[in-house]
């Protein structure tokens, strides 16, 4: 990747590495925000198993990869069940929950 300043800076991340860069805590939900710029964000969450954020919605659009684990995630009347490898688009302004079926780790892109 170039810079401005012509410098080379190599900012690729694995999905192994991804995965050691958070912990799950019991019965809780971790994030740790991998980007944050003026068109969206990048957020890893760590889910422990059966914790849940209920239905909300967000006027952006969400993408969700999941990295580890099992997840149920309702968008409007519908349930998905995803698992590691398994992506997903959320739309903005529907509601949405998700619930860790097992221990999950999740990268969550918030586009604006």
């Amino acid at each position: 990747m170039n810079h401005k300043n012509g410098n080379s800076i190599n900012r690729q991340l694995s999905i192994q590495k991804l995965i050691n860069e958070i912990e799950y805590q019991s019965s809780s939900i971790v994030s740790k925000q991998i980007l944050k710029k003026e068109n969206g964000n990048i957020t890893l969450f760590a889910f422990g198993e059966n914790e849940e954020l209920t239905k909300h919605t967000s006027p952006y659009e969400a993408f969700v990869q999941i990295i580890e684990g099992e997840m149920q995630i309702e968008i409007g009347k519908e349930i998905f069940n995803l698992k590691s490898g398994n992506v997903i688009l959320m739309p903005a302004n529907i509601p949405h929950g998700l619930k860790a079926l097992t221990n999950v780790k999740m990268l969550l892109t918030m586009i604006k």
